[in-house]
């Protein structure tokens, strides 16, 4: 987990190994001062001497400016290096996830990504900004403040190696019983936000079906866990103060006896016994640092290991070593195709596919729910890898093309595509972002989106709000259409995304699409007959296998699963 964190420091490594040396000249000056005012209580206040007062008195005042110079600094270089680190892990996920495939989002869901980008990094910056900075100074201040209470009185000292021992293993079981529930806490913060999401993007519906009530109660029951969690690792965790006030007050109490016997017996002097307390409150103060440290580190080793698990992720969709560039048409083979999502399915998503679809020729996929037709076309632009079998684009396995080449080649508009916040014109150049206006003007002409455009305040320079949520159904999914087309790709599959659009405008796309782009192989997937009724063949989908193919007429005398859908629809008119 540290080996692959580590790499995202790369340009604030200068800055992160500066701040432990600024906070190491800090402790050794601050640790120095409680030996001078020792001295300076012995040889200048109970001796009445004004000229050693007034020389070391200005000496530590020096000197306690050049600690808070030095701390100052360390404390304005750690907290740049860790919010460096932090934007640089940010980065490096969201760079990472960009090369995920399907298999890859599906593995650790669109929620826990989010948590690990926000929360869990969040975790790692405040315990980096820890740990070059007061992991340092505590550890620093322990060493020093032990040593120095040697030189000032060997006899008092051994009380902190006694007391010091006793307070780490408490602090130690301490955080081992703290630790599991850290894990799950996490896990709490993922389902959360998939309610929050889910919620947000849906609060139309919400609000439609006046379910306000029940969704607060689901944020209320995932917030309860997490509050359950921590507060039970936060119980454990705050242990720490008392056994710590315990072991100080210890210590003060060992140090005021021992100590006052030793004036007595003149082997120790007050200003030494002043260096002491000083030096004692230092020791335990420290190891309370190192506590909190510790805490910390407790709470960043589990968001460490989500992010370590993101970045170590290996995408299951990648490029060959030698791939190819060049899709001269959009002829099709499915190969003896299986597909499962996973390894121990029993039953395959997709079951021994066959079939080979020309250039230029329109298939229409029908089928009931379930039955594999998204899957089916979605092997195509390798959004997942087949398992078993080959798919084929041009005479070549997908898997042999580069994946910009592929994916610029093959265009698919869903059902629920997603427009982004930006302009109408910014989002259908999502589909070639170098194309010019008279291109975009056509491609929305072809979608038949450039009326409704053009009658918008702005046309083409609207502003689109996060999801498209300031146009219709339909609207959106005739933009997502005309995007598509700005690809100009050699295969164009269209998953029920017309499904918002009146049959009548559907009817002028596909006439559109047939004029415009006779070259390019469309695939047509609908739950409407009449989107693929005049398709050069039709696929007949049934639980992950290929049914039947043939024209509307064929399936309408040879296909009782297409002719049940046919007649169904028809009675439904």
């Amino acid at each position: 987990m540290i080996n692959t964190l580590k790499k995202s420091v790369r340009q604030y490594k200068r800055l992160s190994m500066t701040s432990p040396l600024l906070v190491a000249g800090e402790v050794f000056i601050e640790m120095l001062i409680p030996y001078l005012v020792g001295s300076l209580i012995d040889n200048g206040i109970l001796k009445g001497n004004m000229g050693y007062i007034n020389k070391w008195g200005l000496i530590l005042l020096i000197i306690t400016i050049i600690s808070l110079v030095l701390g100052a600094g360390a404390s304005y270089v750690s907290a740049h290096a860790a919010a460096g680190f932090a934007a640089n892990l940010r980065q490096d996920m969201f760079y990472h996830i960009q090369d995920f495939s399907f298999e890859n989002i599906d593995k650790f869901s669109s929620a826990s990504l989010v948590t690990r980008l926000t929360t869990d990094v969040t975790n790692i910056q405040t315990a980096y900004q820890m740990l070059i900075r007061i992991a340092v100074r505590a550890p620093l201040m322990l060493i020093v403040s032990v040593v120095m209470s040697f030189i000032v009185s060997p006899r008092l000292a051994l009380i902190f190696v006694i007391l010091g021992p006793i307070l780490v293993i408490a602090l130690f079981l301490i955080v081992k019983s703290a630790y599991p529930y850290f894990p799950k806490i996490f896990k709490g913060y993922d389902n959360l936000n998939q309610v929050v999401r889910e919620n947000v993007r849906g609060i139309r519906e919400v609000k439609t079906y006046v379910r306000e009530k029940s969704q607060i109660e689901k944020a209320k029951n995932a917030s309860g866990v997490i509050y359950k969690l921590f507060a039970t690792a936060q119980k454990i965790m705050s242990l720490n103060a008392p056994i710590m006030i315990g072991v100080l007050d210890l210590s003060m109490l060992l140090i005021s006896w021992f100590g006052a016997k030793e004036i007595i017996g003149g082997s120790l002097s007050t200003g030494e016994l002043v260096s002491m307390f000083s030096y004692s409150n230092s020791v335990l103060f420290s190891l309370n640092i190192l506590a909190m440290i510790v805490t910390q580190l407790v709470i960043s080793q589990a968001s460490g290991h989500r992010i370590a698990d993101v970045l170590n992720e290996e995408p299951t969709i990648t490029d060959p070593r030698k791939p190819l560039y060049d899709i001269n048409n959009g002829d099709i083979v499915f190969d003896h195709v299986t597909f499962k999502y996973e390894p121990d399915e029993k039953h395959p998503a997709l079951d021994d596919i066959n079939l080979h679809i020309k250039p230029g020729e329109t298939i229409g996929i029908i089928g009931e729910t379930g039955s594999s037709k998204s899957t089916l076309v979605s092997m195509i632009p390798r959004l997942y890898d087949a398992t078993g079998g080959a798919v084929r684009v041009a005479g070549h396995n997908v898997k042999s093309y580069d994946l910009k080449a592929l994916r610029d080649n093959v265009a698919v508009v869903l059902q629920n595509n997603v427009l982004f916040s930006g302009t109408i014109k910014e989002n259908l150049l999502w589909g070639n972002e170098n194309a010019s206006d008279e291109e975009i003007i056509q491609a929305a002409k072809v979608a038949h989106a450039d009326g409704f455009i053009r009658e918008l305040p702005d046309g083409y320079n609207t502003m689109v709000e996060q999801g498209g949520n300031n146009v219709s159904g339909g609207q959106k999914q005739r933009l997502t259409i005309a995007r598509a087309l700005l690809k100009k790709p050699k295969i164009l599959i269209l998953d029920d995304s017309t499904s918002a659009v009146d049959t009548t405008t559907e009817r002028e796309i596909r006439e559109a699409l047939r004029k415009d782009m006779p070259q390019t192989t469309k695939i047509i997937i609908s739950q409407r007959i009449v989107s693929i009724k005049d398709a050069d063949r039709i696929i007949v989908m049934n639980h992950g296998k290929i049914e039947d193919i043939g024209s509307h007429d064929e399936l309408m005398k040879s296909n009782e699963l297409y002719r049940s859908i046919a007649t169904f629809q028809e009675e439904g008119k």
